[in-house]
């Protein structure tokens, strides 16, 4: 264990967060060191950064003295090599919006395991911000490389197995965590608005995630929020990664309404999602919540109709500033079948989404035009989404 001077406040002080914290920075060359042995970080250099050659990562890696050190040395790179092989191009707005003295919690819609935080600190950086820390599920965390992989990139570890009173236990701790990570350590975190990615095209911000950011605070749940400077988040995929993945899943659950994960599967979604071509990307950020805002949700109700409030204004956020794409258009137009948006659309864009809906699920299990449904509806969703908000 290495030591981090910083001082801890109230809310935090009676926790030890060492399984859960990423690496500190007199950690991230020795961390670095072991990680540069291991025969992934070879396969990583192929994939990830084909310019450079073993020797080169080995050297660059000397060099490396903390994490945000390894994520400006490798890590950018990476997830711009990354973007320019599988998409058609990254857009991105609102970071004027940002204040360069202030630290965020960005609470993000979740579209892909890896790329959706992952964008956001090359975007950080490029506009002059330092990287933010990064939530990460316990599920994800391998033993060994993976682990060291994520610890050195600021991700820290979301525990979510347990009994009912371990897993409050650990919200409490999780809580505090982001709690001191924002007004102590004066970093920035990332944060998805729900477990699990959004698969269906709905993004909603599950209360649960409110009621755990809540329990670090005092007893002003106004002030509780103020002090985490919230920033919704929106990632905008033309191409939803993983949707073949994420149709058969929704398929098997509308039978069996339970699915269970086969071994690997975590890891086959965040291959896929890195590797499947996306289309354009748009990523933008949200008007941080104001006190005001918070001060209005503040005067009426319980907590429960408190926290009620600041979802539905996140979700509206999201929803409002997530990008249309044709292909979303499209979807809604093939499941109403009223065609009132093809002025958003050709015809020719038309033909060629419906063909690529068609190929994802042809492979799949289950009936045809039952999956195609499902696949629809998870690109239609933001569509109608944005109608019923008006």
């Amino acid at each position: 264990m290495v030591a981090q001077d910083i001082r801890k406040s109230a809310f935090a002080a009676d926790f030890d967060f060492e399984d859960i914290r990423p690496y500190y920075d007199p950690e991230a060359h020795e961390v670095l060191q072991r990680m540069s042995k291991d025969p992934l970080f070879l396969k990583l250099i192929h994939n990830l950064w084909p310019e450079m050659s073993l020797e080169e990562a080995q050297a660059k890696a000397d060099r490396v003295n903390g994490t945000m050190d390894f994520q400006l040395e490798f890590m950018h790179g990476a997830i711009r090599t990354i973007v320019g092989r599988s998409s058609d191009g990254l857009s991105c707005s609102g970071f004027d919006r940002l204040d360069k003295n202030k630290k965020y919690l960005f609470v993000a819609n979740h579209r892909d395991i890896l790329l959706d935080s992952a964008i956001l600190q090359i975007l950080l950086v490029e506009h002059g911000f330092p990287t933010s820390e990064i939530t990460f599920g316990d599920n994800l965390m391998e033993p060994g490389f993976i682990t060291d992989f994520g610890r050195i990139n600021r991700m820290f570890t979301v525990l979510r197995e347990g009994t009912a009173r371990e897993l409050y236990d650990r919200s409490k701790k999780l809580s505090a965590y982001i709690r001191h990570t924002i007004v102590d350590k004066q970093i920035s975190v990332w944060i998805a608005q729900r477990n699990g990615r959004t698969k269906d095209g709905i993004d909603l911000t599950q209360t649960g995630l409110l009621k755990m950011l809540n329990i670090s605070g005092g007893d002003d749940f106004g002030k509780n929020m103020e002090q985490l400077n919230i920033v919704p988040l929106t990632i905008s995929y033309e191409y939803e990664p993983c949707d073949a993945l994420k149709t058969q899943e929704l398929y098997l659950s509308s039978l069996h309404s339970f699915y269970k994960k086969a071994p690997g599967e975590d890891l086959n979604s965040i291959l896929t999602g890195v590797l499947q071509p996306k289309g354009r990307i748009h990523m933008q950020v949200g008007k941080p919540v104001t006190a005001d805002l918070l001060n209005e949700i503040n005067q009426g109700g319980n907590e429960n109709e408190k926290i009620r409030q600041l979802c539905l204004a996140i979700d509206q956020a999201i929803h409002h500033d997530f990008k249309l794409w044709p292909v979303n258009y499209i979807a809604a137009d093939l499941l109403d079948g009223l065609m009132r948006r093809a002025d958003k659309y050709t015809n020719a864009e038309k033909d060629r989404f419906l063909e690529y809906a068609k190929k994802q699920t042809k492979e799949l299990n289950g009936e045809p035009e039952a999956l195609l449904q499902v696949f629809l509806k998870m690109y239609a969703g933001p569509c109608f989404t944005r109608e019923k908000m008006g």
